[in-house]
């Protein structure tokens, strides 16, 4: 840890101007989330119209999510560096330009130009939500706060996938694809003029200097990890892939020790080793980790399975996870409501109510149900599940506000949500790829290893569960 703390403690407008300073900074991360999402249905109709081959296709999708997950660190410390609120409103000003930039592209190569750009102003526009929470918000509040961010995340996601089939069928205007990047536009100037009127100024000064060093190591430690893990799968998993994830290691570890070395020469590291190796912190990433990656694999898996595997539209399948979504917004306001000495078993029950939903399925698929009453299965197991996930994502995120000072909020801020974006991706190449070697051609294989990989998905999240009570066992 750097030899001094950061003299920030939590502020914010009066009470009755909190509600809408949330509303401006839920919009990044939901905005975020749906566009991660959006594209997916939008390929078939991108390839029709500019005639995109499929590298570029994956580009479009990948392109995006790389740039995404490799800068959110260092999107965090720029919201220190230079004020959250600034940076809020110059990433969410540039995500709809760049939004607008995709909606009008030409070409596939304007089209995944303008999506790696999007990627990066989405990087830096994210972390700010969770470090102005933070700031502005504590005790009961922030946990409020912080179940309202889950809500927005999860709804995100799934929403994407919603509004994306909805808009391509649409075709307003002849618009088709261009639709879903187009509709961000009037959505971030509002976000722009909310943020101007709601966000408190960043009225303390900052020091403007960042570690240069610390973002190129982390860039390129976080480029080699991500990258095969975005477009391995789809490309076979060929020698590169392999090579550019065994170099990570080395890569990680050399910006860990820099990083140090930063930190013990007085300096301002772009991360504060110190408070990562916290078992506090360690464990309760650890948990976010693999509970968040089970999420983003059944967001994949799901898709495949009820349209390739059970005929099911596009449509069909996003609605089907509703109410999981639904549980997710309401499992952030059961969390507010928990007393002090309960809080501390949240994150844990969560993780066991995702098990169990898991496994449900799993059981249940197994004994041979594949048909139309695999929808109302799901429909009733995804409650259970999103309210787990729910639970354990405010309760974890609660539990790593409290753990360390609010001088450290773009720390936090920034490491986890790079450890969920991480999740995300190694949760689909790891099960997705499991999934697909299973699901052949018909129904009844689909139905097969999508049990296979829910049981996974139970395996993996029990892991989460100790390290999630090892976590909340006690702040050190």
């Amino acid at each position: 840890m750097s030899r001094s703390t950061p003299n920030v403690q939590p502020r914010g407008p009066a009470v009755a101007g909190r509600a809408w300073l949330l509303a401006v900074l839920l919009v990044g991360p939901f905005m975020a989330q749906a566009d991660a999402t959006i594209a997916n249905v939008a390929t078939p109709s991108i390839r029709a119209d500019l005639g995109a081959s499929g590298a570029a296709l994956e580009l479009v999708i990948g392109g995006y999510l790389i740039a995404f997950a490799v800068l959110l660190i260092t999107g965090a410390r720029l919201g220190q560096t230079h004020g959250y609120r600034r940076v809020f409103l110059a990433a969410i000003a540039t995500f709809g330009l760049t939004s607008l930039a995709c909606g009008l592209a030409p070409s596939p190569a304007v089209l995944v130009a303008a999506r790696v750009a999007q990627g990066i102003s989405a990087a830096l526009m994210f972390p700010q939500a969770l470090s102005g929470i933070q700031l502005n918000f504590d005790g009961r509040d922030r946990v409020r706060a912080i179940g309202l961010y889950a809500g927005a995340l999860s709804a995100g996601a799934v929403v994407g996938q919603i509004l994306g089939g909805i808009l391509i069928s649409a075709n307003i205007a002849g618009s088709q694809w261009r639709a879903i990047f187009l509709i961000n536009v009037p959505i971030a100037a509002t976000a722009v003029a909310g943020g101007l009127r709601h966000l408190p100024g960043d009225d303390r000064h900052p020091s403007r200097q960042i570690d240069l060093v610390g973002v190129a190591t982390l860039t390129t430690s976080a480029l080699l990890l991500v990258l095969p893990l975005v477009l391995g799968r789809v490309e076979g998993w060929p020698l590169w892939t392999w090579m550019c994830l065994a170099a990570s290691v080395p890569a990680f570890a050399l910006f860990l020790a820099a990083q140090r070395r930063v930190a013990s020469r007085g300096g301002a590291p772009l991360v504060n080793v110190g408070v990562l190796s916290r078992p506090a912190v360690g464990w309760a990433l650890l948990a976010l980790l693999i509970a968040t990656g089970t999420y983003y694999a059944l967001l994949f898996t799901l898709a495949q399975y009820l349209q390739q595997g059970l005929g099911h539209s596009a449509l069909v399948s996003g609605l089907t996870l509703v109410p999981w979504v639904a549980a997710f917004g309401a499992a952030g306001q059961l969390v507010r409501r928990l007393p002090a000495h309960r809080l501390a078993l949240a994150p844990a029950a969560g993780c066991t109510l995702l098990t169990a939903a898991y496994a449900a399925i799993s059981v249940t698929l197994f004994a041979g149900h594949h048909d139309e009453k695999v929808l109302t299965l799901l429909l009733g197991l995804d409650g259970l599940g999103g309210l787990g996930l729910g639970i354990n994502f405010s309760a974890i995120i609660a539990h790593l506000s409290a753990a360390v000072p609010a001088g450290y909020a773009p720390d936090i801020s920034g490491v986890s949500s790079t450890t969920a974006a991480i999740g995300g991706a190694l949760g689909v190449a790891a099960f997705g790829t499991l999934y697909l070697s299973l699901a052949h051609l018909g129904a009844e294989q689909a139905t097969h290893a999508f049990a296979v990989a829910t049981a996974a998905f139970a395996a993996a999240t029990l892991v989460a569960i100790v390290a999630a009570r090892r976590a909340t066992l006690r702040l050190r």
